[in-house]
């Protein structure tokens, strides 16, 4: 399928809009366990819209991407949150303590992150389908770099789904293919899923809309609805709206993307649907926003519904965006926005993708099919040699929040900390480094893989090892480093990972930092929670 340029831009507008609107109408009853009966924005909307965090969030992505392009990846995306993000809590401001201490995505986004599994990452899609349309494998990688910036386990894998289904969504419109397709991009056991599956299965069976929002609850808890509350306060307010469960702290992504499903799938049009996905109380204006872009998308700003856009008219507010910082360039309006996407997607998506020699625009070279390929393609080859070995959506988000991954022009490396990222006295710590030889620069090689300690650290064994590293598909060079800290006098240890490719000029360089833990001396934060 080829996406024409006007089609593409008027769906990019209706994106943003949806977002607003969702947004809008939805954030005076975020953080509410409580169905709400409202139609329609209850502010005062005289002098424009509210602040709308779920979307303001993604404009610092887009600056990333205008100055590094296809390169961006979790690396860059954690500067700029640095940088430019405003907000401090729960996961936003424990990814932020965590690289500051050193510790690289995935590391910050899981370690000692009681909110890994929540709401704000799986907000920030819009801008990855946008940048790729009608191709969420490209869309969903980026996803997933952004995801674990923040967090990990089930709030990345709601990314990866919201962006796969948002992404297709400019090549398909029906909702149950579309949910099919972003169901190929998750693991099939995990939360997420299982709470899609639940929306589907109420809907098929005609369980009334708020029973069917009470099951998903059960079978995913969550607790955004009552987080600010005494205990007593929460389970009365549970009780109240037929909640047997209160919900476990910080796991509040998969039930909000089985509300988001069945938001969708129990309104009929625009109107119900964001009403639906508002009654549900708990996240309201993340649901609503999401929900109104994917609407925007399908639908396209020009059919939007104009008792929706006109109270918001095309305006842009932001409130997370540190702005008294060069290098960020705020766009006042939707419609500025949407352009800015799409001046950048000739060169995000490249010649491959985006033919530029047409004289209305451009045209976009849809995905052939929309589904997780994992890595089927070219199976039918008998070489080996020609499927892909970039490591599938599926593969990457079942890796471990430990392993840390770096990627060079002729091999990707895989450091995985085993476990955890910290070292106790007394006991030896292990490590285990994989190199992939991948990408289009493959041959034959060498690696040579050396471990850098400093003063204090005993490396038990080798400290480097030179592995034969052949072009198949799937080959790599995989190595196991031990070592004893008991004289290192520091809580914070970094060393370095290095692998070069014999015969190359160039190598790679993995930073590691674990953190001392003095076993029977400090307990983590989800440790006292629990006791």
């Amino acid at each position: 399928m080829l996406l024409k340029y006007d089609t593409y831009a008027d769906k990019v507008k209706g994106c943003w809009m949806g977002k607003n609107i969702g947004g809008v109408f939805g954030g005076p009853f975020e953080g509410k366990r409580q169905f709400n009966d409202v139609t329609f924005y209850i502010q005062d909307l005289k002098n424009g819209p509210p602040a709308n965090d779920d979307l303001d969030l993604q404009i610092a992505w887009l600056a990333a991407v205008e100055k590094y392009g296809r390169g961006v990846n979790a690396s860059i995306l954690g500067e700029y949150w640095l940088s430019y993000i405003i907000p401090n809590w729960v996961e936003y401001g424990q990814g932020k303590a965590n690289l500051r201490a050193g510790l690289v995505p995935p590391l910050s986004g899981a370690v000692d992150n009681d909110y890994r599994n929540s709401n704000g990452c799986w907000i920030r899609s819009e801008i990855w389908a946008c940048l790729a349309p009608g191709n969420p494998e490209l869309a969903t990688r980026y996803a997933f770099e952004d995801a674990i910036v923040d967090h990990s386990s089930e709030g990345m894998l709601a990314e990866i789904f919201v962006t796969a289904l948002q992404s297709a969504a400019f090549a398909e419109s029906d909702p149950m293919k579309l949910i099919d397709i972003a169901l190929s991009y998750i693991p099939e056991d995990c939360f997420v899923a299982k709470a899609v599956h639940t929306a589907l299965d109420c809907k098929e069976k005609d369980v009334p809309f708020r029973e069917a929002i009470g099951i998903i609850h059960e079978v995913c808890p969550g607790s955004f609805g009552v987080q600010c509350n005494t205990l007593e306060e929460a389970r009365e307010r549970s009780d109240a709206v037929g909640f047997d469960t209160v919900g476990e702290a910080g796991m509040d992504a998969p039930e909000h993307i089985g509300y988001i499903v069945a938001a969708w799938l129990y309104g009929n049009n625009f109107d119900e649907r964001m009403i639906h996905a508002n009654e549900i109380g708990e996240d309201t204006d993340c649901t609503c926003a999401t929900l109104g872009a994917l609407m925007g998308i399908i639908d396209g700003a020009a059919n939007l519904p104009e008792k929706w856009t006109a109270p918001l008219g095309d305006r842009i507010v932001t409130m997370c965006i540190d702005k008294t910082w060069d290098g960020i360039w705020v766009p006042a309006t939707c419609s500025e926005l949407a352009d800015r996407i799409a001046r950048l997607v000739p060169g995000f998506l490249g010649i491959d993708i985006v033919d530029v020699l047409n004289k209305d625009g451009y045209t976009i070279k849809c995905q052939e099919d929309l589904h997780c390929n994992d890595q089927k393609k070219y199976i039918h080859r008998i070489n080996p040699t020609l499927k892909d070995h970039h490591l599938s959506v599926r593969e990457l988000s079942s890796l471990s929040s430990n392993v840390i991954r770096n990627c060079y022009p002729a091999f990707e490396v895989l450091v995985d900390l085993i476990d955890e990222p910290f070292f106790r006295p007394g006991e030896d710590k292990k490590i285990h480094v994989t190199v992939r030889n991948c990408f289009e620069q493959r041959r034959e090689e060498w690696a040579r893989i050396s471990l850098h300690m400093p003063e204090g650290v005993e490396v038990l064994g080798a400290s480097e090892c030179l592995l034969p590293l052949n072009n198949l598909w799937g080959a790599k060079a995989e190595a196991d480093f031990a070592f004893n800290a008991d004289q290192f006098r520091h809580g914070k240890l970094e060393f370095f990972v290095e692998v070069q490719l014999e015969g190359r000029h160039s190598y790679g360089v993995t930073k590691v930092v674990m953190m001392q833990r003095c076993s029977g001396l400090y307990k983590r934060n989800s440790e006292i929670k629990t006791q």
